[in-house]
């Protein structure tokens, strides 16, 4: 609402809708319930899922419409039309109550104990809320069908000026805004339903179906979930971007290059490992940061990003004497340095591919003879009021001084509570080898519980194969405070909060090229940092259109897109020009 009056109006008319339909459907909602325990309505014909598809690509969206009919014979007409209409809704919830069936079907099936048992929590806690969901939506349907059947009896009556479906407010501009379709967008996979009960002003008929669009809009939105929609293919609205491309927030896991130079100074391979277990810890709190969940744009294909990071060499020191929780964040100290007493450390990265969507980084510093090569695929999928980010990929340290390369796989994301306030958490777990040492790590990013338990919690264990001996534990929160335990006895605790953050260093906009991450999305950038979201949803429309275009230019000349700083090598991406070529 603009303002409290047609907020008080809008309450008003909830309210007397909620009595009405309360008072009128008490009898009818008892004897439905009575007749069948079923989900769907008696009558509806249960249709197989790939036939019920491929009903739905070919009809598209389907928009029901009831009107107040003054003449008796197109009230038939439209009471026909929409049991007909109807009738696709119904289908899309018998394939919904078909692939829950067969949801439960598969986790009885599984054994009753081992790693993935039936009577697993999160399995149990998945079959309850799905059923909770599918009933939820089957009293919805049939209240849908009765409101449009008590329409239908009531076609010849006048509505009065008073009455409880009437709009006596006024003309607003968020009503406008509902009115010129802000709302009407959904995929296809959903039934986009407007009620629209037309009084006798058309100006509040207008309102009114606006009023009620919304209302049908949310109440069939679990059906954007419960599709299985891919959320790769879903464009988000504009205003939920954070100022960055993913290229960047890639570079900014490097805020802490001390930590990450201080690998190459352990004494032993144990030393080495553990060095690189307290930096990917760290890594993350920085990449991620904000309460509220931020989605990065997503590069377009040829999109670069480049930095580098002055890190002092007195702040690179060997393991467990980097003193890291108390480290002075004086920027005079970090930023005031000649060049001879820093390392330089360099970052490139290249959207390599659109479909998949695979991003490559490379970072190195010359002087300490170490680099990291990594691919990343973002897959991303709706997960009931989740959206679930999986990092596909992996990635490669390596230490020419020591001979030794780390292979290391990244966490999956998660955006909770997307239709309040969304939140990030990280979950799953990865591993990081190396081969040659013999030595191996697990880090595991723990979700939070659906009842009780913390957020943000992460447990690591640093392991020696050939001796199956566990040398160091760590436990706490990636974006807190973080305990470490080594073999030994001793313990250090490293508060992610207080770690100085070493800022990088880029080119500014007028010297960068037409392709490099700031250059490319400044505009975009710019209008959010006005508050300007239409323009910003413009500027990134064009982005998109251009990709789109050229995509479509490359496939008639059946010419690839040939990056510029990565090649394709088996299944991952490695860069053109490595130090482990040169050196």
């Amino acid at each position: 609402a603009a303002d409290a009056k047609e907020k008080q109006y809008w309450i008003t008319q909830l309210r007397s809708c909620a009595k009405h339909h309360r008072e009128g459907n008490s009898k009818s909602i008892s004897s439905s319930r009575s007749r069948s325990s079923s989900l769907l309505p008696p009558g509806t014909v249960n249709s197989s899922l790939p036939s019920g598809q491929k009903h739905m690509n070919q009809s598209g969206p389907t928009v029901v419409t009831i009107t107040h009919h003054k003449s008796p014979a197109a009230a038939r007409r439209a009471k026909s039309q929409r049991s007909g209409q109807l009738h696709e809704v119904r289908e899309i919830m018998s394939q919904v109550e078909g692939q829950q069936k067969n949801l439960v079907q598969a986790i009885e099936a599984l054994p009753s104990s081992g790693p993935l048992s039936a009577l697993d929590q999160d399995l149990l806690l998945l079959k309850a809320t799905s059923a909770a969901t599918l009933s939820c939506l089957g009293e919805c349907l049939t209240l849908l069908q009765q409101s449009m059947h008590q329409v239908g009896q009531h076609h010849n009556r006048t509505l009065s000026s008073e009455g409880i479906l009437g709009w006596p407010g006024p003309k607003s501009h968020s009503t406008e805004q509902l009115k010129n379709g802000a709302l009407s967008s959904l995929s296809s996979a959903s039934a986009n339903i407007t009620w629209a009960i037309v009084p006798s002003a058309a100006q509040d008929g207008q309102a009114l179906q606006a009023n009620t669009e919304v209302s049908m809009l949310r109440l069939y939105r679990p059906f954007l979930v419960y599709l299985r929609l891919d959320a790769n293919h879903v464009v988000l609205p504009t205003f939920i971007l954070e100022k960055r491309s993913l290229l960047e927030m890639y570079a900014n896991f490097m805020a802490h290059p001390d930590l990450f130079l201080s690998i190459a100074a352990g004494a032993t391979p144990e030393e080495r490992i553990i060095c690189f277990v307290e930096y990917y810890l760290t890594a993350f709190h920085e990449g991620r940061k904000g309460a509220v969940a931020k989605k990065p744009y997503n590069p377009i294909i040829g999109e670069t990003f480049h930095c580098s990071w002055d890190v002092p060499k007195d702040k690179v020191k060997a393991f467990r004497t980097n003193g890291a929780s108390t480290v002075s964040k004086d920027p005079t100290k970090e930023f005031g340095q000649d060049q001879s007493t820093c390392y330089k450390l360099r970052f490139v990265a290249e959207q390599v591919s659109h479909h998949p969507p695979v991003s490559c980084f490379y970072c190195e510093c010359k002087e300490k003879k170490m680099c990291v090569n990594a691919h990343v695929w973002t897959k991303s999928k709706f997960m009931g009021m989740s959206i679930g980010v999986s990092m596909v990929g992996e990635g490669v340290l390596y230490l020419m001084e020591h001979e030794e390369e780390y292979v290391f796989t990244l966490p999956s994301a998660y955006a909770r509570s997307i239709l309040t306030i969304p939140w990030v958490e990280l979950g799953g777990k990865v591993n990081i080898n190396c081969a040659r040492t013999g030595y191996s790590a697990t880090v595991t990013f723990h979700t939070k519980p659906f009842y009780g338990g913390k957020v943000h919690r992460v447990t690591a264990e640093v392991k020696h194969n050939p001796t199956n001996t566990i040398v160091c534990k760590a436990q706490g929160e990636w974006n807190g405070t973080l305990e470490f335990t080594y073999s030994n006895g001793e313990t250090k605790v490293i508060d992610t909060n207080k770690l100085p953050v070493i800022r990088k260093k880029i080119r500014p906009i007028a010297k960068q090229g037409p392709l490099e991450s700031r250059h490319l999305w400044q505009h975009v950038t710019s209008s959010l940092k006005e508050g300007n979201i239409d323009a910003a949803t413009e500027h990134k429309h064009r982005l998109e259109e251009r990709q789109r275009a050229e995509e479509r230019q490359r496939v008639a000349l059946t010419t690839p897109w040939k990056p510029k700083y990565f090649a394709k090598e088996g299944d991952g991406w490695l860069y053109l020009n490595p130090l482990w070529k040169t050196h």
